[in-house]
Protein backbone atom coordinates (compact mmCIF):
# COMPACT_ATOMS: atom_id res chain seq x y z
CA UNK A 1 0.00 0.00 0.00
CA UNK A 2 2.72 2.50 0.63
CA UNK A 3 4.39 1.71 -2.86
CA UNK A 4 1.36 3.14 -4.48
CA UNK A 5 1.63 7.00 -3.13
CA UNK A 6 5.53 7.01 -4.20
CA UNK A 7 5.01 6.11 -7.29
CA UNK A 8 2.68 8.40 -7.95
CA UNK A 9 4.73 11.18 -6.74
CA UNK A 10 7.44 9.93 -8.74
CA UNK A 11 4.93 10.23 -11.60
CA UNK A 12 3.81 13.99 -11.12
CA UNK A 13 7.34 14.74 -10.68
CA UNK A 14 8.26 13.18 -13.82
CA UNK A 15 5.31 14.83 -15.75
CA UNK A 16 6.36 18.48 -14.26
CA UNK A 17 10.10 17.87 -15.35
CA UNK A 18 8.59 16.67 -18.87
CA UNK A 19 6.35 19.71 -18.63
CA UNK A 20 9.29 22.43 -18.56
CA UNK A 21 10.16 21.74 -22.07
CA UNK A 22 11.43 24.97 -23.14
CA UNK A 23 12.56 28.34 -20.89
CA UNK A 24 10.97 31.38 -22.46
CA UNK A 25 12.63 34.68 -21.36
CA UNK A 26 10.19 37.44 -22.34
CA UNK A 27 12.05 40.62 -23.38
CA UNK A 28 8.96 42.89 -23.06
CA UNK A 29 7.67 45.56 -20.03
CA UNK A 30 7.01 42.35 -18.17
CA UNK A 31 10.96 41.76 -17.82
CA UNK A 32 12.99 42.70 -15.02
CA UNK A 33 16.11 42.98 -16.08
CA UNK A 34 16.85 42.96 -19.57
CA UNK A 35 20.30 43.51 -19.57
CA UNK A 36 21.38 40.70 -18.06
CA UNK A 37 18.83 38.43 -19.91
CA UNK A 38 21.34 39.00 -22.66
CA UNK A 39 23.94 37.56 -20.66
CA UNK A 40 22.29 34.23 -19.41
CA UNK A 41 21.05 33.77 -23.14
CA UNK A 42 24.70 34.24 -23.97
CA UNK A 43 25.91 31.92 -22.09
CA UNK A 44 23.46 29.20 -22.94
CA UNK A 45 24.55 28.93 -26.47
CA UNK A 46 27.82 29.31 -25.04
CA UNK A 47 27.19 25.35 -23.56
CA UNK A 48 25.38 24.74 -26.87
CA UNK A 49 22.02 24.60 -25.03
CA UNK A 50 19.80 25.18 -28.10
CA UNK A 51 18.87 28.54 -27.68
CA UNK A 52 15.69 30.95 -30.37
CA UNK A 53 16.03 34.42 -30.90
CA UNK A 54 11.75 35.65 -31.24
CA UNK A 55 11.46 38.78 -32.91
CA UNK A 56 9.28 41.07 -32.29
CA UNK A 57 7.34 38.82 -30.13
CA UNK A 58 7.02 40.40 -26.72
CA UNK A 59 9.77 42.96 -27.01
CA UNK A 60 12.08 40.68 -28.51
CA UNK A 61 11.97 37.47 -26.40
CA UNK A 62 14.49 34.50 -25.89
CA UNK A 63 13.22 30.80 -26.19
CA UNK A 64 15.80 28.12 -24.33
CA UNK A 65 15.77 24.33 -24.16
CA UNK A 66 14.99 24.41 -20.38
CA UNK A 67 18.17 23.85 -18.41
CA UNK A 68 17.46 23.64 -14.41
CA UNK A 69 21.08 25.43 -14.10
CA UNK A 70 19.61 28.54 -16.70
CA UNK A 71 16.43 28.70 -14.29
CA UNK A 72 18.57 28.89 -11.52
CA UNK A 73 20.94 31.84 -13.05
CA UNK A 74 17.58 33.59 -13.35
CA UNK A 75 16.67 33.52 -10.38
CA UNK A 76 20.11 34.72 -9.07
CA UNK A 77 20.11 37.52 -11.51
CA UNK A 78 16.47 38.44 -11.03
CA UNK A 79 15.62 38.04 -14.45
CA UNK A 80 12.40 36.86 -15.18
CA UNK A 81 11.70 33.91 -17.28
CA UNK A 82 8.56 31.29 -17.71
CA UNK A 83 8.69 27.52 -17.75
CA UNK A 84 6.52 26.03 -20.92
CA UNK A 85 5.74 23.04 -22.29
CA UNK A 86 6.62 22.03 -25.91
CA UNK A 87 3.13 21.77 -26.70
CA UNK A 88 3.22 25.55 -25.78
CA UNK A 89 6.77 26.54 -27.67
CA UNK A 90 4.96 24.75 -30.81
CA UNK A 91 2.17 27.62 -30.37
CA UNK A 92 4.77 30.18 -30.23
CA UNK A 93 6.52 28.71 -33.12
CA UNK A 94 3.73 28.98 -34.95
CA UNK A 95 2.26 32.33 -34.54
CA UNK A 96 6.02 33.80 -34.52
CA UNK A 97 6.10 31.82 -38.24
CA UNK A 98 3.17 32.92 -39.73
CA UNK A 99 3.05 34.99 -42.59
CA UNK A 100 0.37 37.60 -41.31
CA UNK A 101 3.05 38.24 -38.04
CA UNK A 102 5.47 40.92 -38.57
CA UNK A 103 8.24 38.35 -36.54
CA UNK A 104 10.62 35.59 -37.00
CA UNK A 105 12.09 33.01 -35.53
CA UNK A 106 16.69 33.43 -35.25
CA UNK A 107 18.25 30.09 -34.22
CA UNK A 108 21.07 31.23 -31.51
CA UNK A 109 24.10 28.78 -33.33
CA UNK A 110 27.29 29.77 -31.68
CA UNK A 111 28.43 32.56 -29.22
CA UNK A 112 30.66 34.97 -30.83
CA UNK A 113 33.98 35.76 -29.56
CA UNK A 114 34.18 39.13 -28.58
CA UNK A 115 36.85 41.89 -28.54
CA UNK A 116 36.92 45.11 -27.23
CA UNK A 117 39.39 47.68 -28.32
CA UNK A 118 40.59 49.88 -25.36
CA UNK A 119 43.98 51.49 -24.12
CA UNK A 120 45.74 49.86 -22.03
CA UNK A 121 44.72 50.94 -18.23
CA UNK A 122 41.23 51.40 -19.43
CA UNK A 123 38.54 50.61 -16.58
CA UNK A 124 35.06 49.16 -17.85
CA UNK A 125 32.89 52.09 -16.32
CA UNK A 126 34.97 54.41 -18.99
CA UNK A 127 32.64 52.97 -22.31
CA UNK A 128 29.12 52.20 -22.42
CA UNK A 129 29.88 48.69 -24.15
CA UNK A 130 32.28 47.56 -21.38
CA UNK A 131 29.71 48.45 -19.08
CA UNK A 132 26.92 46.62 -20.44
CA UNK A 133 29.32 43.46 -20.82
CA UNK A 134 30.18 43.70 -17.43
CA UNK A 135 26.41 43.85 -16.24
CA UNK A 136 24.94 41.15 -18.34
CA UNK A 137 28.22 39.00 -17.61
CA UNK A 138 29.49 38.37 -20.87
CA UNK A 139 33.08 37.46 -21.40
CA UNK A 140 35.36 39.33 -23.72
CA UNK A 141 38.73 40.18 -24.86
CA UNK A 142 40.58 43.57 -24.33
CA UNK A 143 42.57 44.52 -27.43
CA UNK A 144 45.29 47.35 -28.33
CA UNK A 145 47.13 48.53 -30.97
CA UNK A 146 49.93 45.73 -31.09
CA UNK A 147 47.34 42.84 -31.16
CA UNK A 148 45.60 44.70 -33.73
CA UNK A 149 48.32 44.72 -36.23
CA UNK A 150 49.86 41.46 -35.17
CA UNK A 151 46.98 40.38 -36.66
CA UNK A 152 45.54 38.01 -33.88
CA UNK A 153 41.90 40.29 -34.09
CA UNK A 154 41.59 37.22 -36.87
CA UNK A 155 40.66 35.06 -34.07
CA UNK A 156 37.56 37.21 -33.00
CA UNK A 157 34.41 37.29 -34.44
CA UNK A 158 32.90 40.99 -32.72
CA UNK A 159 35.08 44.53 -32.25
CA UNK A 160 33.74 47.01 -30.23
CA UNK A 161 36.02 50.29 -30.81
CA UNK A 162 36.32 52.34 -27.62
CA UNK A 163 35.46 56.08 -28.07
CA UNK A 164 39.11 56.12 -29.65
CA UNK A 165 40.83 58.90 -32.28
CA UNK A 166 41.27 57.10 -35.15
CA UNK A 167 42.87 60.24 -36.61
CA UNK A 168 45.68 61.02 -34.57
CA UNK A 169 44.06 64.37 -32.95
CA UNK A 170 44.25 62.85 -29.29
CA UNK A 171 40.20 63.50 -29.59
CA UNK A 172 40.38 67.33 -30.18
CA UNK A 173 41.21 67.79 -26.44
CA UNK A 174 43.41 70.13 -27.01
CA UNK A 175 42.18 73.52 -26.58
CA UNK A 176 40.58 72.58 -23.38
CA UNK A 177 43.08 69.77 -21.82
CA UNK A 178 46.43 69.98 -23.63
CA UNK A 179 47.98 70.94 -19.82
CA UNK A 180 46.14 67.82 -17.91
CA UNK A 181 48.37 65.42 -16.59
CA UNK A 182 46.05 62.46 -18.18
CA UNK A 183 46.17 64.34 -21.82
CA UNK A 184 49.70 64.73 -21.79
CA UNK A 185 50.45 60.96 -20.40
CA UNK A 186 48.53 59.90 -23.44
CA UNK A 187 49.82 61.60 -25.94
CA UNK A 188 53.50 60.33 -24.46
CA UNK A 189 52.08 56.75 -24.57
CA UNK A 190 50.80 57.17 -27.64
CA UNK A 191 53.70 58.54 -29.62
CA UNK A 192 55.86 55.44 -27.80
CA UNK A 193 53.58 53.06 -28.88
CA UNK A 194 54.19 54.43 -32.46
CA UNK A 195 57.82 54.20 -32.28
CA UNK A 196 57.61 51.07 -30.73
CA UNK A 197 55.85 49.89 -33.76
CA UNK A 198 58.03 51.05 -36.39
CA UNK A 199 55.79 54.22 -37.23
CA UNK A 200 57.01 57.90 -37.69
CA UNK A 201 54.02 59.46 -36.28
CA UNK A 202 50.31 58.57 -34.34
CA UNK A 203 48.55 58.77 -37.45
CA UNK A 204 50.22 56.72 -39.60
CA UNK A 205 49.95 53.95 -36.68
CA UNK A 206 46.09 54.77 -36.12
CA UNK A 207 45.34 54.76 -39.68
CA UNK A 208 47.01 51.43 -39.82
CA UNK A 209 45.01 50.26 -37.10
CA UNK A 210 42.16 51.72 -39.50
CA UNK A 211 42.82 49.56 -42.04
CA UNK A 212 43.62 46.17 -40.28
CA UNK A 213 39.72 46.71 -39.11
CA UNK A 214 38.65 47.07 -41.90
CA UNK A 215 40.10 43.88 -43.55
CA UNK A 216 38.25 42.41 -40.13
CA UNK A 217 35.11 43.21 -41.35
CA UNK A 218 35.85 43.20 -45.25
CA UNK A 219 36.89 38.98 -43.95
CA UNK A 220 33.50 38.99 -42.40
CA UNK A 221 33.78 40.38 -39.09
CA UNK A 222 31.38 42.21 -36.73
CA UNK A 223 32.16 46.06 -35.80
CA UNK A 224 30.06 48.09 -33.43
CA UNK A 225 31.07 51.74 -32.80
CA UNK A 226 29.88 54.08 -30.22
CA UNK A 227 31.02 58.18 -29.95
CA UNK A 228 33.71 59.33 -31.36
CA UNK A 229 35.14 55.95 -32.58
CA UNK A 230 32.32 56.37 -35.14
CA UNK A 231 33.56 59.56 -37.14
CA UNK A 232 36.99 59.63 -36.79
CA UNK A 233 37.36 56.13 -38.10
CA UNK A 234 35.59 57.04 -41.37
CA UNK A 235 37.95 60.39 -41.67
CA UNK A 236 40.78 58.12 -40.67
CA UNK A 237 40.10 55.79 -43.97
CA UNK A 238 39.14 59.14 -45.76
CA UNK A 239 42.39 60.28 -45.07
CA UNK A 240 44.86 57.65 -46.62
CA UNK A 241 46.80 59.80 -48.71
CA UNK A 242 47.06 63.22 -46.66
CA UNK A 243 48.29 64.80 -43.36
CA UNK A 244 44.84 66.27 -42.15
CA UNK A 245 46.67 66.60 -38.46
CA UNK A 246 48.39 70.38 -37.18
CA UNK A 247 51.67 70.72 -35.33
CA UNK A 248 50.46 70.25 -32.08
CA UNK A 249 49.32 66.63 -32.93
CA UNK A 250 52.51 65.17 -34.77
CA UNK A 251 54.83 67.93 -34.93
CA UNK A 252 54.33 69.56 -38.64
CA UNK A 253 51.81 71.11 -40.35
CA UNK A 254 48.91 69.58 -41.83
CA UNK A 255 48.15 69.39 -45.54
CA UNK A 256 47.00 72.89 -46.76
CA UNK A 257 44.83 70.74 -49.45
CA UNK A 258 43.83 68.11 -47.02
CA UNK A 259 40.38 68.74 -47.79
CA UNK A 260 40.62 68.15 -51.73
CA UNK A 261 42.53 64.55 -51.11
CA UNK A 262 40.26 62.79 -48.90
CA UNK A 263 39.25 59.50 -50.36
CA UNK A 264 35.73 58.81 -49.60
CA UNK A 265 35.65 55.24 -51.44
CA UNK A 266 37.09 53.36 -49.11
CA UNK A 267 35.10 54.75 -45.85
CA UNK A 268 32.19 52.49 -44.31
CA UNK A 269 29.22 55.06 -43.71
CA UNK A 270 30.46 58.14 -44.72
CA UNK A 271 30.82 60.23 -47.64
CA UNK A 272 31.52 64.18 -48.64
CA UNK A 273 31.71 65.33 -45.05
CA UNK A 274 34.17 68.68 -44.19
CA UNK A 275 36.94 68.30 -41.65
CA UNK A 276 37.06 70.40 -39.23
CA UNK A 277 40.57 71.86 -39.38
CA UNK A 278 40.78 74.15 -36.24
CA UNK A 279 43.11 72.43 -33.70
CA UNK A 280 41.20 74.32 -30.66
CA UNK A 281 37.67 73.08 -32.00
CA UNK A 282 36.62 69.95 -29.90
CA UNK A 283 35.26 68.44 -33.27
CA UNK A 284 36.14 66.52 -35.95
CA UNK A 285 34.24 67.50 -38.87
CA UNK A 286 30.53 68.04 -40.23
CA UNK A 287 29.31 64.71 -39.52
CA UNK A 288 28.22 65.11 -35.97
CA UNK A 289 24.83 67.05 -34.35
CA UNK A 290 25.39 70.26 -32.83
CA UNK A 291 24.30 70.61 -29.50
CA UNK A 292 22.32 73.55 -30.58
CA UNK A 293 20.92 71.79 -33.62
CA UNK A 294 19.65 69.16 -30.54
CA UNK A 295 18.21 72.13 -28.63
CA UNK A 296 16.29 71.37 -25.49
CA UNK A 297 17.44 68.29 -23.71
CA UNK A 298 13.95 67.35 -22.85
CA UNK A 299 12.92 67.08 -25.95
CA UNK A 300 16.18 64.85 -27.15
CA UNK A 301 14.35 61.55 -28.30
CA UNK A 302 15.10 59.05 -31.36
CA UNK A 303 12.92 57.14 -32.55
CA UNK A 304 13.64 52.96 -33.50
CA UNK A 305 12.45 52.32 -37.40
CA UNK A 306 10.19 48.96 -38.08
CA UNK A 307 11.62 46.81 -40.27
CA UNK A 308 10.04 43.38 -42.12
CA UNK A 309 11.74 40.72 -39.78
CA UNK A 310 11.01 38.27 -42.11
CA UNK A 311 12.77 40.06 -44.71
CA UNK A 312 15.07 41.98 -42.95
CA UNK A 313 16.28 40.11 -39.98
CA UNK A 314 19.48 41.87 -39.30
CA UNK A 315 17.94 45.24 -38.73
CA UNK A 316 14.41 43.85 -37.49
CA UNK A 317 17.93 41.97 -34.50
CA UNK A 318 19.70 45.15 -33.67
CA UNK A 319 15.90 47.38 -33.02
CA UNK A 320 14.60 44.72 -30.68
CA UNK A 321 13.23 46.66 -27.37
CA UNK A 322 10.17 46.95 -25.41
CA UNK A 323 9.66 50.38 -26.73
CA UNK A 324 10.75 52.06 -30.06
CA UNK A 325 10.90 55.72 -28.56
CA UNK A 326 13.71 56.29 -26.66
CA UNK A 327 15.61 58.62 -24.49
CA UNK A 328 18.68 60.34 -26.39
CA UNK A 329 21.92 60.64 -25.38
CA UNK A 330 25.49 63.20 -26.06
CA UNK A 331 28.78 62.35 -26.87
CA UNK A 332 31.77 63.84 -28.43
CA UNK A 333 29.93 62.74 -31.58
CA UNK A 334 26.14 62.63 -30.57
CA UNK A 335 24.32 61.75 -33.95
CA UNK A 336 24.71 62.07 -37.49
CA UNK A 337 24.04 64.05 -40.22
CA UNK A 338 21.76 62.50 -42.76
CA UNK A 339 22.81 63.89 -46.02
CA UNK A 340 26.28 62.58 -45.16
CA UNK A 341 25.51 59.15 -44.97
CA UNK A 342 26.13 56.24 -47.63
CA UNK A 343 22.94 55.31 -49.66
CA UNK A 344 23.98 51.68 -48.86
CA UNK A 345 23.77 52.24 -45.30
CA UNK A 346 20.27 51.14 -43.61
CA UNK A 347 19.47 53.75 -41.37
CA UNK A 348 17.55 52.41 -38.01
CA UNK A 349 16.88 55.64 -35.42
CA UNK A 350 16.70 59.02 -35.90
CA UNK A 351 15.12 62.08 -33.96
CA UNK A 352 11.81 62.63 -35.71
CA UNK A 353 11.44 65.20 -38.86
CA UNK A 354 15.15 65.44 -38.44
CA UNK A 355 18.19 64.65 -40.68
CA UNK A 356 19.92 63.87 -37.03
CA UNK A 357 20.19 60.16 -37.52
CA UNK A 358 21.12 58.23 -33.64
CA UNK A 359 21.74 54.45 -35.02
CA UNK A 360 22.91 52.89 -38.31
CA UNK A 361 23.94 49.79 -39.99
CA UNK A 362 25.75 48.77 -43.03
CA UNK A 363 27.75 46.33 -45.13
CA UNK A 364 31.37 45.90 -46.03
CA UNK A 365 33.02 43.02 -47.59
CA UNK A 366 30.93 39.95 -46.09
CA UNK A 367 31.30 41.66 -42.88
CA UNK A 368 28.75 44.22 -41.26
CA UNK A 369 29.47 47.86 -39.16
CA UNK A 370 27.09 48.51 -37.13
CA UNK A 371 27.33 52.73 -35.34
CA UNK A 372 25.65 54.32 -32.21
CA UNK A 373 26.13 58.08 -32.08
CA UNK A 374 26.32 59.09 -28.05
CA UNK A 375 28.63 58.07 -24.52
CA UNK A 376 26.19 56.99 -22.06
CA UNK A 377 22.49 55.82 -23.02
CA UNK A 378 21.75 56.27 -19.38
CA UNK A 379 24.24 59.60 -18.54
CA UNK A 380 22.91 62.54 -21.05
CA UNK A 381 26.08 64.59 -21.08
CA UNK A 382 29.00 62.32 -19.50
CA UNK A 383 31.47 64.71 -18.90
CA UNK A 384 35.70 63.57 -18.47
CA UNK A 385 35.83 62.36 -14.77
CA UNK A 386 32.49 61.81 -14.12
CA UNK A 387 31.67 58.73 -12.00
CA UNK A 388 30.49 55.35 -13.58
CA UNK A 389 26.74 54.76 -14.52
CA UNK A 390 25.74 52.20 -12.17
CA UNK A 391 23.70 49.48 -14.33
CA UNK A 392 22.15 48.19 -11.59
CA UNK A 393 19.75 51.21 -11.24
CA UNK A 394 18.91 51.02 -15.11
CA UNK A 395 18.27 47.17 -15.79
CA UNK A 396 15.83 48.17 -18.10
CA UNK A 397 17.48 50.53 -20.24
CA UNK A 398 16.36 50.12 -23.71
CA UNK A 399 19.28 52.48 -24.86
CA UNK A 400 21.62 49.64 -23.79
CA UNK A 401 19.75 46.80 -25.18
CA UNK A 402 20.87 48.28 -28.37
CA UNK A 403 24.12 47.91 -27.76
CA UNK A 404 23.57 44.34 -26.33
CA UNK A 405 21.44 43.72 -29.59
CA UNK A 406 24.73 44.15 -31.78
CA UNK A 407 26.44 41.67 -29.13
CA UNK A 408 24.15 38.74 -29.60
CA UNK A 409 22.75 38.83 -33.48
CA UNK A 410 26.73 37.37 -34.72
CA UNK A 411 25.52 33.97 -32.87
CA UNK A 412 21.63 33.99 -34.95
CA UNK A 413 20.68 32.13 -38.26
CA UNK A 414 17.52 32.26 -39.52
CA UNK A 415 15.11 28.64 -38.32
CA UNK A 416 13.50 26.84 -41.15
CA UNK A 417 9.67 26.68 -40.69
CA UNK A 418 8.74 22.85 -40.25
CA UNK A 419 6.80 21.33 -42.98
Amino acid sequence: MRVKPILLLMFVFCAFVYSQDKLLIPMDLKQTDHLRAYGITFSAISKEIKADWLLNYRGGSFLIDFSEQIAARCRLEGVLYEPISQAEANSIYSLVQSEDQNMEVMRLEKAPKIAVYVPKGFMPWDDAVTLALEYAKIPYTKFWNEEILNGELDKFDWLHLHHEDFTGQYGKFYGSFSQAQWYVEAQLRYEADAKRLGYKKVSEMMRAVALSMRGFVAKGGFLFAMCSATDSYDIALAAQNTDICERMFDGDAMDADAQKKLDFSGTLAFQDFKLETNPMVYEYSNIDIQPMEIGDQSNDYFTLFDFSAKYDPVPTMLTQSHTNVIRGFMGQTTMFREELIKKSVVVMAERSSTNQVKYLHGNFGRGTFTFYGGHDPEDYQHAVGDPPTDLSLHKNSPGYRLILNNVLFPAAKKKKQKT
